[in-house]
């Protein structure tokens, strides 16, 4: 699992380990049942304080894409079945996504290809 922070962005950075996370529960990546770093272990290995990586992991669990009980640790959870929610989601995924290839100067095509590409490399991880 790689997670990469970025100290000089203007997100906050436990909701940029949320927004990592969360992106990866939902693509598969992280698979229902896998346990996520222990808080500590993750804080240190990040550079960051616990209470960062603590927000995070009760904002994935408010968002019911994780469990965590105390000293046996955080799970990924089973996909919600809550169908509207998702696309909702989803919704706001490709707004924040426009948003941002717009910003970088790309067009309707040059996004789609960008996500076409990463749904590609999804498939090749998965096939591995």
């Amino acid at each position: 699992m790689i997670i990469r922070l970025d100290p000089d962005s203007a997100v906050p950075p436990y909701a940029q380990l949320h927004d990592q996370l969360a992106t990866m529960i939902r693509s598969g990546v992280l698979a229902p049942g896998a346990r996520l770093p222990a808080i500590r272990h993750l804080a240190n290995d990040l550079g960051v304080a616990i209470n960062t990586v603590g927000r995070a992991y009760r904002e994935l669990e408010l968002d019911d894409l994780v469990a965590s009980r105390g000293r046996h640790g955080t799970t990924v959870l089973e996909p919600s079945t809550n169908v509207p929610a998702r696309r909702a989601e989803m919704a706001t995924a490709a707004t924040s996504f426009a948003i941002e290839a717009k910003h970088r100067g790309l067009d309707l095509d040059q996004a789609l290809a960008a996500v076409r590409s990463a749904f590609v490399r999804l498939d090749q991880r998965g096939a591995s």
